[in-house]
């Protein structure tokens, strides 16, 4: 039965380390939670680690520049990894072949241009037309503010046809950027699926992003992350993601499943208990929002 608490200090004592996703959880896509934040620094003064992982699409480089920009202060987290992180390094392994047709909006160019520091020796891949590509890299929609997966049903039969894998940079399927739901390139990744083709996943709640995680912190010379508790806001990424690696999950219930958990300050319980059902998970905790 999953329990709601009242703050991250009511059991903060219980775990070594955080996962804690960032949209829906730390921001909005615009502007950060200063609650949230204020519990993640309480965290870390209490002697605990804080990994925040993202299902971004963009390597953390990246995201510790956009987090900088909004206002995040550096002593709220330890390190950064994100779904980017983890699909970048697999297409550089050559997962979707040496020559690739991105599906993206020109922002994620990074993507394919800031190396990772662990890989010194790693080529960038070539970017090509959709005739010429071995595979596609997914990391979003085009115009995120206005395409839909379905937008793209005509290009991924032609991949469906020519059997390419698409990696997929970013397992969401949606994401609230301030008052506005827009699709994530997980959605067209699903929509790949449901028509026949091949989608790869690196992200939440896939076992990479974690592996990267515990890699990241051995580097930082603390070993293993110990007691884990995973938060965050998507119920088949971060809550299943929990699961899979045996970890305690906090669900922040005011996210993208705030109106099916009639959620205000705090979720309610009746709406909480069926939405859960529905999903097949069960939490160890949930509130409405991260303080």
């Amino acid at each position: 039965m999953t329990r709601i608490i009242e703050q991250l200090s009511d059991i903060a004592t219980q775990y070594d380390t955080l996962y804690c996703d960032l949209w829906g959880c730390l921001h909005d896509g615009l502007k950060p939670f200063p609650a949230a934040v204020a519990a993640l620094q309480a965290f870390r003064a209490g002697g605990g680690r804080v990994v925040l992982m993202t299902n971004a699409p963009r390597p953390a480089p990246g995201v510790v520049r956009r987090l900088d920009e909004m206002g995040v202060p550096h002593d709220a987290y330890d390190i950064v990894v994100s779904s980017g992180d983890a699909a970048q390094a697999a297409m550089l392994r050559g997962a979707a072949g040496r020559r690739v047709h991105h599906i993206g909006p020109p922002k994620d160019e990074d993507f394919f241009t800031t190396l990772p520091e662990d890989m010194p020796e790693a080529q960038p891949v070539e970017r090509v037309a959709l005739a010429e590509a071995e595979g596609i890299v997914c990391t979003g929609p085009v115009h995120e503010d206005t395409d839909k997966p379905a937008d793209y049903r005509a290009t991924l039969l032609q991949a469906k046809t020519r059997r390419l894998k698409l990696l997929c940079a970013n397992p969401d399927i949606v994401v609230d950027f301030g008052d506005r739901r827009v699709y994530c390139a997980g959605a067209i990744a699903e929509l790949y699926d449901e028509m026949g083709g091949e989608s790869l996943y690196f992200g939440k709640p896939h076992p990479p992003i974690y592996d990267r995680a515990r890699l990241k912190l051995a580097a930082q010379g603390g070993g293993e992350p110990g007691r884990v508790l995973a938060i965050g806001d998507g119920i088949a990424t971060d809550i299943r993601g929990a699961r899979l690696e045996d970890a305690d999950a906090l669900f922040i219930t005011g996210g993208i499943a705030a109106t099916e958990t009639g959620t205000g300050r705090q979720p309610d319980p009746e709406q909480l208990d069926a939405y859960l059902g529905k999903a097949g998970e069960n939490p160890t905790f949930a509130m409405g929002f991260l303080r």
